[in-house]
């Protein structure tokens, strides 16, 4: 039985559930866990004491398996979260906006502080990382309706409204596309003119060995960031013989600063679910599930409209265009906040009900993923490639772009710009034409494929946006000229995976690094001890530089946990968590070497005149005072 028919119905009334389950089966599978789990939380705003002894119960697993699987997510909570459950987004781009003076309006309209609930329950205030909306910072989910462009005004009319009892819908602001460049016409891959069953209807009379070399032909690789082939990625699901297959389309866009896929799944929803059944078709799964980030709860609604249309026109369900044979059934699973589940082994774990920690790689998931089944996991940019590259053919596929990296890119843009939003380019654009093309505002240093990227100066800006090496570290880490290191670098491509956060040379590149590596203290699934500490003791590390209180051996330290963390992570969380903060000292040297001077032979944080200011103006105004 697939998860998400393994239980009928969850019933809700007042502090009490049951489960009505099928007579077939004493207990629930694990699958259907985290369903559940929602399903409590959104009624109750809390799992009770009582919900986890009795789902405990019907799943026969602990209460502290359970617990564990909880405490996980961010988004489960154990104690009443309010009516209103106000998540406001902290990443950088949203602190650089207007984050402070909106979180201060909150807490002043609403009367508590961040991470508290009022006493009457009626308002939980939180924050929380990226939640894929940095081109309209500020903003915050309530109740996973999104909010944007918050201002400390929009703040006190929202929370009036709601004390008033106007609904959530009337007053959320349903995100923009705030699509800004498309290539000319004929280059364009995404973001055209799209009919429902056109692309599907292409792969009548083909094979499905013949789709998977035809994927392969066009060189299309993972647009999540990983950039494994597609084609190869099927063709060995489908060398793996097994009664049942899965197709996962990855759409937990975690990653500060991204928000391509969400657009995608906006507008293109149907191209997407086109992406998916070609991919069952090809390499024999009969399944699919789109693992939907919670904090795109907003477009549940449209995807599963979608999914019924196609149902009814007969492009998903049996003998899909009277195909003998192709069946191909889709559904949503929603994650609950864990940027982890990015990795898809995390992400498997997941949607079997398990806490979303990445495994141990002795299989892939084509081998064994899903439930113990050959499973392929692609992202949503993959998926939605596949059909536009049946539509238009192979050969004007590949006269896109490079001959490296064919085709077009989605681009997430945010920060210093005048023109933030999603830009498809053409693979091969200069960064500094790029710059142009969003309007940077003097561009100084550019967080490049979010906070698991790098840093990248003005000396990358001959670079081209294309190419194989994510970091070419095996060059760059060897260059201490910077001269050099633009005359060499310049012929290695920037590969992206979407994200594209640019900063002027107003800001501080120091607060930046730190909120990127509370970002990933925050984020690590813990099971890795360099991980999990490492990134830690890297956090107290740049505190330590921006008190002035730190010496060179800090930074040869920070060089040298970070390679350690590298190389001993088991997933890619830990392995790419201190690129930025590497790259950021090979190429901006002088912000950390700033922090290294003396106020004091002593002491390089105390200055006695700053340790005692206060105490003499309090001196001062009680000496006015009495005279």
């Amino acid at each position: 039985m697939s998860f998400f028919k393994c239980y009928k119905s969850v019933n809700l009334v007042a502090n009490h559930f049951f489960f009505t389950m099928d007579t077939k089966e004493s207990t629930l599978q694990k699958s259907s866990l985290m369903n559940i789990l929602w399903d409590i939380q959104k009624k109750r705003r809390y799992i009770s004491h009582d919900d986890m002894t009795k789902i405990s119960k019907v799943f026969n697993i602990s209460r502290m398996e359970l617990e564990g699987v909880i405490s996980f997510y961010h988004f489960y909570h154990r104690k009443h979260a309010g009516k209103y459950t106000i998540y406001l987004n902290n990443s950088i781009v949203s602190k650089h906006k207007d984050f402070d003076r909106v979180k201060k309006s909150f807490e002043t309209e609403i009367g508590v502080k961040t991470g508290h609930v009022t006493k009457d329950e009626l308002f939980g205030l939180f924050e929380t990382s990226c939640i894929g909306l940095s081109d309209q910072e500020t903003s915050a989910l309530i109740n996973f309706k999104a909010f944007t462009n918050l201002t400390p005004e929009k703040v006190k009319i929202l929370i009036l409204k709601l004390r008033q009892g106007e609904s959530l819908e009337s007053l959320s602001d349903f995100p923009e596309n705030n699509i800004q460049y498309t290539p000319e016409e004929n280059k364009t891959v995404f973001f055209k003119p799209y009919k429902q069953g056109d692309a599907l209807k292409k792969i009548i009379g083909i094979e499905p060995d013949g789709v998977i070399d035809l994927v392969k032909a066009s060189k299309l690789s993972g647009r999540g960031g990983a950039f494994f082939p597609t084609g190869l990625k099927w063709e060995f699901c489908r060398d793996n013989k097994a009664d049942q297959k899965y197709i996962i389309c990855n759409a937990d866009e975690g990653e500060p600063g991204t928000f391509k896929d969400r657009v995608l799944m906006n507008i293109l929803p149907g191209l997407l679910i086109e992406g998916m059944a070609i991919a069952g078709y090809a390499v024999g799964a009969t399944e699919g599930t789109i693992y939907l980030r919670a904090e795109y709860f907003y477009l549940k609604d449209k995807l599963e409209k979608t999914i019924k249309e196609f149902l009814k026109k007969g492009l998903l369900g049996e003998n899909i265009l009277g195909i003998e044979g192709f069946n191909f059934n889709l559904n949503i699973y929603m994650g609950a906040g864990a940027y982890v589940c990015g990795e898809e082994t995390a992400l498997i774990a997941s949607m079997e009900g398990k806490r979303g920690e990445p495994t141990t790689k002795e299989y892939f998931p084509v081998e064994k993923g899903y439930l113990g089944k050959p499973t392929v996991v692609n992202n949503v940019e993959t998926l939605c490639a596949v059909p536009r590259i049946l539509e238009m053919g192979v050969d004007k596929y590949l006269a896109i772009g490079t001959k490296a990296t064919p085709g077009t890119k989605l681009m997430s843009v945010s920060g210093d710009c005048n023109k933030p939003g999603i830009y498809e380019i053409e693979w091969g654009m200069k960064l500094k034409d790029f710059l142009d093309l969003i309007e940077a505002k003097d561009p100084h240093f550019i967080l490049y494929n979010g906070f698991s990227g790098e840093c990248l100066s003005s000396h990358d800006f001959d670079r081209e946006i294309s190419g194989e090496n994510l970091l070419a570290e095996h060059i760059q880490f060897q260059i201490n000229d910077p001269i050099e290191y633009a005359r060499k670098m310049s012929a290695v491509g920037l590969r992206s995976g979407g994200a594209f956060m640019v900063f002027d040379k107003t800001r501080d590149l120091l607060p930046i690094l730190q909120n990127i590596t509370d970002f990933f203290v925050a984020e690590s699934c813990g099971i890795c001890v360099p991980c999990r500490t490492g990134n830690f003791l890297l956090n107290r590390k740049l505190h330590k530089i921006k008190l002035c209180n730190a010496d060179k051996n800090d930074l040869d330290e920070i060089k040298e946990w970070s390679n350690i963390i590298k190389q001993s992570s088991r997933c890619g969380l830990g392995k790419t968590s201190t690129n930025c903060l590497l790259t950021a000292m090979l190429k901006f040297p002088e912000e950390f070497n700033k922090c290294l001077l003396a106020e004091s032979d002593i002491n390089k944080a105390f200055n006695l005149e700053k340790a005692v200011d206060d105490y003499d103006k309090i001196i001062h105004e009680i000496e006015t005072t009495y005279e």
